[in-house]
């Protein structure tokens, strides 16, 4: 079920004075593999370091899962419980909060870590997945931040 958030974004007016550029409210949009699992994309860029001067909203447009070469992706997930884990990896560090609910991170090989509401994750482009074994909804925040792909990965599966 989609949800909503509201996305408060500061900037600066012609005369540098700082200002609320944006104020408005987003709704998610289901997972291109699970369309059980929402997903809203909440800020963009493109290079380091950041241009901010532009004024555009970088989530105007579809957004890939992860950032370009030396950008950066901030977004949010709703996993219903039941939700399986889909296996991926990403050339991305990504700083993970959980805000509401429970969920499980399966590595590669199986093993996981469970993860509890407030539970914060650095995530270093292992092959990995998030799974929701509890009987609530867990929201997830992550910033995805283009890294360079590790010298040896056991799998790109």
């Amino acid at each position: 079920m989609p949800f909503k958030i509201r996305r408060i974004v500061s900037s600066h007016d012609a005369n540098g004075k700082a200002i609320i550029g944006i104020d408005t409210v987003l709704e998610s949009t289901p997972g291109v593999k699970d369309k059980n699992v929402q997903n809203a994309a909440l800020w963009a860029t493109s290079q380091m370091p950041v241009d901010m001067s532009s004024g555009a909203d970088p989530v105007a447009t579809k957004l890939q899962l992860s950032p370009g070469p030396s950008g950066s992706i901030f977004r949010m997930l709703e996993l219903p419980p039941g939700t399986p884990a889909l296996m991926h990896r990403t050339n991305t560090v990504d700083y993970v909060l959980l805000m509401e609910g429970e969920c499980d991170m399966i590595l590669d090989d199986g093993k996981e870590v469970h993860m509890n509401q407030g539970d914060v994750m650095v995530q270093q482009g292992t092959w990995h997945g998030w799974a929701n074994r509890g009987n609530k909804t867990c929201r997830i925040a992550f910033v995805l931040i283009d890294a360079k792909k590790p010298a040896k990965v056991f799998s790109d599966h």
